[in-house]
């Protein structure tokens, strides 16, 4: 950025390497922090036991924990490697198999997810939802603005699984009920295309075909090939090589366009694959409110008793638990 020639990049480009210059100082003064801290509290406990300073040590027990729960955070945000994992996220909850009971249970991991948002500051927007016929939603959509949205939530993507003693049912007797989460990052509607010239081979040739002597006597025709993708282009009906070359770029763009919009297509594909049938069987984590009261996340074993806190937002345990197993995988 020192650099003279910096400044003659794009908007875009210079907005771009200074967010990440920006996201990188942030990262290297949170470790400096972080380490002075560690550095500042061994001496402080050196200093309370041999002094024999009961409420100091007390005070560093607490600092502890706090600097604890900042360096976790800190070591989270290390297993972020997916170029998505910084986007803001786009979340889906549907109703599956449990009639009332599931549209009920789409209404509860609602507030779930909204809790944890807010305590993690970012914002939200439900920018689509469909009533339940007697209580609940049968479906709700909604966005998450915030850092590493999509890193965090997509640990949620899979089917939710509830057990509990239905209160829509008279005879009181226990329902299990499924709801499908999906997460997807939210990404640039608008596809841009730029084309490198070093990348292209342009090759001019006699027009062929009807158009007099001036189409037939001169190189007016070009062909280009795209050598990254191996596309070849060729516009000879223009009477001059640079509007047949203005051309031919111009539907080498929109080739390349549908490129980029396929795998856009295929990358949403493969997440909505993973999505299985909202049923028994395919869940990725279960509710149990009774006989006993536990949440269980079958991908990574981990189990926690308080439910209460769990409903009110405290997903980091899994969340982290998730982003683990993942790294551990490769």
């Amino acid at each position: 950025m020192s650099s003279p020639s910096f400044w003659e990049k794009s908007q875009e480009e210079i907005s771009k390497i200074s967010k990440t210059l920006s996201l990188n100082r942030e990262k290297i003064e949170q470790w400096e922090n972080l380490n002075k801290e560690v550095e500042d509290l061994s001496l402080l406990t050196e200093m309370a036991i041999e002094e024999e300073d009961s409420s100091t040590l007390q005070e560093v027990s607490k600092e502890l924990r706090i600097l604890e729960k900042q360096i976790e955070e800190m070591e989270v945000r290390a297993l972020f490697r997916d170029p998505d994992d910084a986007r803001n996220a786009i979340v889906s909850i549907n109703a599956g198999a449990g009639g009332t009971d599931a549209q009920d249970w789409v209404q509860m991991l609602l507030r779930m997810f909204l809790r944890w948002c807010e305590d993690k500051g970012m914002e939200t927007k439900i920018i689509d939802s469909l009533p339940g016929e007697e209580a609940g939603l049968k479906s709700v959509t909604f966005t998450v603005t915030g850092p590493y949205a999509y890193g965090r939530l997509k640990s949620e993507h899979g089917i939710h699984r509830l057990v509990r003693i239905s209160p829509f049912d008279a005879t009181r007797r226990r329902h299990t009920s499924f709801a499908s989460v999906s997460v997807y990052p939210e990404i640039d509607t608008d596809i841009k295309i730029e084309i490198n010239e070093k990348d292209l081979r342009i090759d001019t040739f006699r027009a062929s075909g009807p158009g007099g002597q001036h189409v037939n006597t001169t190189s007016s025709a070009v062909r280009i090939v795209h050598i990254p993708t191996g596309i070849v282009v060729q516009c000879q009906n223009e009477r001059s090589q640079h509007r047949n070359k203005e051309m031919a770029l111009k539907i080498l763009k929109s080739q390349l366009y549908e490129m980029e919009k396929k795998k856009l297509e295929e990358k949403k594909r493969q997440l909505h694959e993973s999505q299985k049938e909202i049923s028994w069987g395919n869940q990725i984590r279960s509710y149990i409110f009774n006989p006993y009261r536990l949440v269980k996340d079958h991908r990574t074993n981990l189990e926690v008793g308080d439910l209460e806190r769990v409903m009110d937002g405290d997903l980091d345990p899994f969340i982290n638990a998730y982003l683990r197993m993942k790294a551990r995988a490769g």
